[in-house]
């Protein structure tokens, strides 16, 4: 029979070897939720999961990886984990012509079709699952990057445009009127 307080100690290392055992990186966590690793780029500093499925990625920096479009990656990218899809997906944005959408969630249906779902809203884009394999390698992206990617300096500029034309159509009213 084992003495209680050596059982006890025992047990103690044990859960303590647990805990402060080697975490799963991001990559081994989507992998085991049956998605593909490539989902999120390379360069992960610091993440945190928890047993209720959430999870938080950090990057040094936000950053642009290409697929078969632009994906862009806030610093922070969070969303909740369950098998098979990702939501409440915030911090991953999809480039489609010269607009950005957020991506609100991903899923992989049927791992055997090859096809991953993206939804941006309005719709769910579809992308083969190969092209998520292994993490991507993510390029740095200026701060300026980040305000056409807002919409904030496209905005501003067609607005200056627009003042720019209003005055220029109504000098050349006013000053053709009085060219005779």
């Amino acid at each position: 029979m084992v003495p209680l307080i050596p059982s006890i100690f025992l047990h103690f290392i044990f859960i303590l070897a647990l805990v402060n055992g080697e975490q799963d990186s991001i990559y081994d966590i989507l992998k085991a939720h049956g998605l593909p690793m490539g989902l999120l780029p390379k360069g992960i500093t610091r993440f945190d999961f928890d047993d209720t499925g959430r999870f938080v990625a950090q990057l040094d920096q936000a950053c642009n990886a290409r697929f078969e479009s632009e994906l862009h990656y806030d610093r922070n990218v969070s969303g909740t984990l369950s098998y098979g899809q990702i939501g409440a997906l915030s911090g991953i944005s999809s480039q489609e012509l010269f607009l950005w959408f957020p991506i609100k969630g991903i899923r992989v249906d049927v791992p055997s079709s090859g096809l991953i779902y993206f939804d941006v809203g309005v719709i769910f884009k579809q992308l083969s699952l190969s092209l998520f394999e292994t993490p991507r390698d993510c390029t740095a992206i200026r701060e300026s990057g980040d305000l056409i990617r807002d919409g904030k300096l496209l905005a501003e500029s067609i607005e200056k445009n627009s003042l720019a034309k209003l005055g220029y159509e109504f000098d050349r009213e006013r000053f053709g009127r009085k060219e005779i």
